[in-house]
């Protein structure tokens, strides 16, 4: 089994496509770790945004080689790093999210399932509750690899790529 963690991020969608992209790394990024899934894929996101952001992706690629089932969880970290974020700066922003992303850079499920839900709320952190989630599927992760970690926009970003052992 595979997982890929990536940012529901809007601006990723064509229909908010302008001439200068801003997000030309983070979508190279995202297109070319979903590209590893197989063609059974379960997606994995808060919303409905998150939901269209990740069927786009899936829809814009050509699936890797096995059945599945993978899984494509959209989340991000906090949207509160910055007087200029969505939520604007809160100083607890930047210690959560170095939590978050090493457990993601780690494969750490067990990790993900104790990451308080409540900070992620306040902190504008969207997905979260879907990687606390991963630890019920009893996933054991081989290799973590992070394709991509920045913050534009005042939003923490990852592409994260895992292979379980089931």
């Amino acid at each position: 089994m595979r997982v890929v963690v990536v940012p529901p991020v809007p601006a990723l969608l064509p229909e908010h496509a302008s001439l200068t992209d801003p997000v030309a790394d983070l979508r190279a990024a995202c297109l070319a770790a979903v590209a590893q899934l197989g063609s059974t894929v379960e997606v994995l996101a808060e919303d409905d945004l998150g939901r269209r952001v990740g069927e786009w992706l899936l829809a814009a690629r050509d699936a890797a080689d096995g059945e599945g089932p993978d899984l494509l969880v959209l989340a991000n970290g906090s949207a509160r790093r910055s007087e200029k974020a969505p939520g604007h700066l809160d100083e607890r922003a930047a210690d959560f999210d170095a939590e978050l992303g090493d457990l993601l850079a780690r494969g750490d499920v067990a990790g993900l399932a104790r990451l308080d839900l409540d900070l992620a709320r306040e902190l504008l952190a969207t997905g979260v509750e879907g990687l606390a989630a991963l630890a019920a599927r009893g996933l054991t992760v081989e290799t973590a690899t992070v394709e991509h970690d920045g913050d534009p926009f005042g939003v923490k970003y990852w592409v994260v790529r895992w292979t379980c052992a089931s």
